[in-house]
C-alpha cells in the first residue's frame, strides 16, 4: 500500500523526473537560446569594434608614412633652388654634371625622379637621361613655379591611370627666373605594400578624387563611384548577403558582394584622407568560436542538471545543521568586527586631527618650492638673452642688443606677474579672469621658450586655427601651463634622433590644446600629476610643474590629461570651456 507522501511524489513526477526538474530543464533551454541570441549580438559588436580599431591603427601608420614621404620630398626643391652649383649651371648653360648630381641625390632621398628645367622649359638635367631635351614649358609644374616664390605641389593623372605627385620650385637670381626644379614623390610604393593585406585601401585628396588605391579601377573616381563598380551578384551571393544582414551588425558598405567595415583617417597634408574597407570574415569566425564554447558550457550544465535530478535522496537535516553552525560562526565573527570597528573609529578621529596639522605644513613646503620652480624659467631665459646681448655688444650691434635688453625687461615684469599669480594658488580666485585668446597665449609662451627650442634643435610644428579661440581666464597662468608642458617635451626628446614637438590648438564644444612629443613616453602615468614626483636628475626639477599646471587648468574649469599613444612619445591635452560673448549668444 502506498503512503500519502509517496502518492504525492508519484503525481508530481513523470518518467522519474519531478515537475520542478522539468521546469528547470525548460528554463535552462530558454536561457540558452536567449543568451545565445544576445551574446551573438554583443560579441559581434565587440569584435567588430576591435577589428575597426586595428584597421584604424594601420591607417594611422599608412598616414604617417605618406606624410613623411611627402615632407622629405618637399624639402628637396628648396635645397636645389638654393644650390650654387645649380644656379651657376643655369647661368653658364653648362649642364655636363647636373644629371649625375641629381641621380646621386635621388639615391639618397628615394624620390621617383628629379628634373631641372631652364627658363624656357627645356629639360637640361634629369635622373632619367632619356627625357633630356624635352620641352615642358606648358606643364603646370613649370608654369605655377614661375608665378610664385614658394614650392608648388601638383597631382596629375598619367595616361596609365596612375597619378604623379610633384614638388616644383623656381631657381631665381634676384627677380629673374633661371629655371625650375621638379621633384616627383614615389607614393606608388605604399600602394604596392597595401596590396599585401586583405583590406582595400584608398587615398583620397581634398577634392574627393582617389589618387592611390589597391583597386586599380578606383583611381580617378570618388569613393561613391568606386564602391558602385562591382559585378552583378549571383543568386548564391544575394542569399549570402541576406543571411549576413541578420547574423552581424549592418555593414558600412559592400565590396565585391561582401560586407565590409569602413575606416577613415585624416592625412595631415592638404586635406587628404585615407580610407580602408575590412571584411567581416574574421569577426564572424571569432563570434562562432566564442558561441561554440558557450553552447558547450550550456550543454555541460544541462548534463549536470540531469545528473542532479537523478539523485532522489537528499539529507535535509545535515544541510540545516551545517547552515545553523555557519550562522553561529558568522554571528560571532560579526560581533568581533563590530568591536574592532568601534576601536578603529576612535583611532581615526585622532588620525584626522594629526593629518590636518600635517597638511598645513605640507602646503607651506609646496608653496615655497613652487615659487622657486616657477621663477626658474624666466631666469633661464634672461641668462640666455644676457649672453646674446653681450655677444651683440662685442660685435657693435647695439640695436639688437637693446632688443635683448627689452626682452629681459619684459621677463622681469613677467617674474613680478608670476609672483603675484603664485599668491592665488592657495585660493579659488576669479576676479582676475577676462576673455583671452589661446592663440596669443601660445605665441607668448613660445617666445619665452624660443632660446631653449633653438638650442635643443627641436622641430616645432604649430597648428592653430585662423579664428580666435576665446576662453575666460588669466593669460599669465595659462602661459605658465604652456611653458611647463613645452619644457617637459623638450626634456623628453633629449637624445632622440630628429626630435619633434607638435602643438595643436582646436575648438569644438571646448577649446583644446594638445602638445605631443616623440620622446620615450611616460613611465608611471598614474603618479604623473602628484606633487614632487619627477623623473629628472637631482637639481633639474622638483616635480611641481605638472601638479601646478593641472591645478591652474582646473581653476579655469578645464582638465589636463596625459597619455602614451601607440606610436611612441607622450601627449598632453588641456581642455578649457569656450568663452562666448553675450552678443554672440542666441536667445
Amino acid at each position: 500500500m502506498i503512503s500519502p507522501p509517496d502518492l504525492d511524489n508519484r503525481r508530481t513526477s513523470i518518467l522519474g523526473i519531478p515537475l520542478w526538474g522539468r521546469a528547470a530543464v525548460l528554463g535552462l533551454l530558454v536561457i540558452t537560446a536567449v543568451s545565445t541570441w544576445f551574446l551573438n549580438g554583443w560579441l559581434s559588436q565587440n569584435f567588430t569594434e576591435s577589428t575597426r580599431n586595428r584597421a584604424e591603427l594601420r591607417l594611422v601608420l599608412y598616414s604617417g608614412n605618406i606624410q613623411s614621404e611627402l615632407q622629405r620630398n618637399s624639402v628637396v626643391p628648396l635645397l636645389l633652388a638654393r644650390d650654387p652649383v645649380i644656379a651657376t649651371a643655369l647661368r653658364d648653360m653648362n649642364f655636363a654634371t647636373i644629371s649625375q648630381r641629381l641621380i646621386d641625390l635621388q639615391n639618397e632621398i628615394g624620390a621617383a625622379s628629379i628634373e631641372l628645367l631652364d627658363a624656357s622649359g627645356r629639360t637640361v638635367g634629369a635622373t632619367d637621361r632619356n627625357i633630356l631635351g624635352t620641352m615642358r614649358a606648358n606643364d603646370a609644374a613649370f608654369v605655377d613655379a614661375r608665378r610664385t616664390p614658394d614650392t608648388v605641389f601638383q597631382t596629375q593623372e598619367l595616361d596609365s591611370g596612375a597619378f604623379s605627385f610633384t614638388f616644383s620650385r623656381a631657381v631665381r637670381d634676384g627677380r629673374d627666373v633661371l629655371g625650375v626644379v621638379v621633384v616627383s614623390a614615389d607614393l606608388s610604393k605604399f600602394e604596392r605594400s597595401w596590396a599585401g593585406f586583405a583590406d582595400a585601401v584608398a587615398l583620397v585628396e581634398s577634392s574627393g578624387r582617389i589618387v592611390l588605391a589597391t583597386e586599380p579601377r578606383w583611381r580617378g573616381r570618388s569613393l561613391e563611384e568606386a564602391l558602385a563598380i562591382r559585378d552583378a551578384p549571383s543568386a548564391i551571393a544575394r542569399a549570402f548577403r541576406a543571411t549576413t544582414d541578420w547574423t552581424q551588425p549592418a555593414p558600412d558598405a559592400f565590396l565585391r558582394g561582401e560586407a565590409v567595415l569602413r575606416s577613415e583617417v585624416r592625412v595631415p597634408f592638404r586635406g587628404w584622407r585615407i580610407v580602408s574597407f575590412t571584411r567581416y570574415d574574421s569577426v564572424r569566425e571569432q563570434v562562432n568560436a566564442a558561441l561554440a564554447l558557450v553552447l558547450t558550457g550550456f550543454a555541460l550544465l544541462l548534463a549536470l542538471t540531469f545528473y542532479i535530478l537523478s539523485r532522489r535522496a537528499y539529507t535535509q537535516s545535515a544541510v540545516f545543521l551545517r547552515e545553523s553552525e555557519e550562522l553561529r560562526a558568522l554571528n560571532a565573527r560579526l560581533q568581533r568586527e563590530i568591536a574592532a570597528r568601534v576601536r578603529m573609529q576612535k583611532d581615526l578621529a585622532v588620525a584626522e586631527q594629526t593629518l590636518a596639522q600635517s597638511s598645513k605644513l605640507a602646503s607651506l613646503g609646496e608653496m615655497s618650492a613652487s615659487v622657486s620652480h616657477e621663477l626658474n624659467q624666466p631666469l633661464a631665459a634672461m641668462k640666455t638673452y644676457l649672453a646674446g646681448a653681450r655677444l651683440l655688444l662685442k660685435r657693435k650691434r647695439t640695436e639688437e642688443a637693446l632688443a635683448s635688453f627689452q626682452r629681459i625687461d619684459d621677463l622681469i615684469d613677467r617674474m613680478g606677474a608670476i609672483a603675484r599669480t603664485l599668491k592665488s594658488f592657495a585660493r579659488k580666485g576669479g576676479e582676475a579672469f577676462a576673455p583671452i585668446d589661446l592663440r596669443t597665449c601660445v605665441a607668448d609662451a613660445l617666445t619665452m621658450t624660443e632660446p631653449l627650442l633653438r638650442d635643443s634643435r627641436v622641430l616645432l610644428v604649430r597648428t592653430v586655427p585662423p579664428d580666435p579661440v576665446m576662453i575666460m581666464g588669466d593669460s599669465v597662468r595659462v602661459e605658465q601651463v604652456i611653458v611647463n608642458l613645452v619644457r617637459n617635451a623638450v626634456d623628453a626628446t633629449r637624445g632622440i634622433n630628429a626630435p619633434q614637438i607638435d602643438i595643436i590648438l582646436s575648438q569644438g564644444e571646448t577649446a583644446k590644446l594638445t602638445i605631443r612629443d616623440n620622446g620615450a613616453g611616460i613611465a608611471d602615468i598614474d603618479s604623473l600629476f602628484e606633487p614632487f614626483y619627477t623623473t629628472k636628475p637631482a637639481g633639474q626639477g622638483v616635480g611641481l610643474g605638472l601638479a601646478i599646471s593641472s591645478g591652474i587648468v582646473q581653476d579655469h574649469g578645464g582638465r589636463l590629461t596625459a597619455m602614451n599613444p601607440g606610436d611612441g612619445g607622450a601627449v598632453f591635452e588641456a581642455e578649457f570651456p569656450r568663452y562666448i560673448a553675450p552678443e554672440d549668444k542666441t536667445p
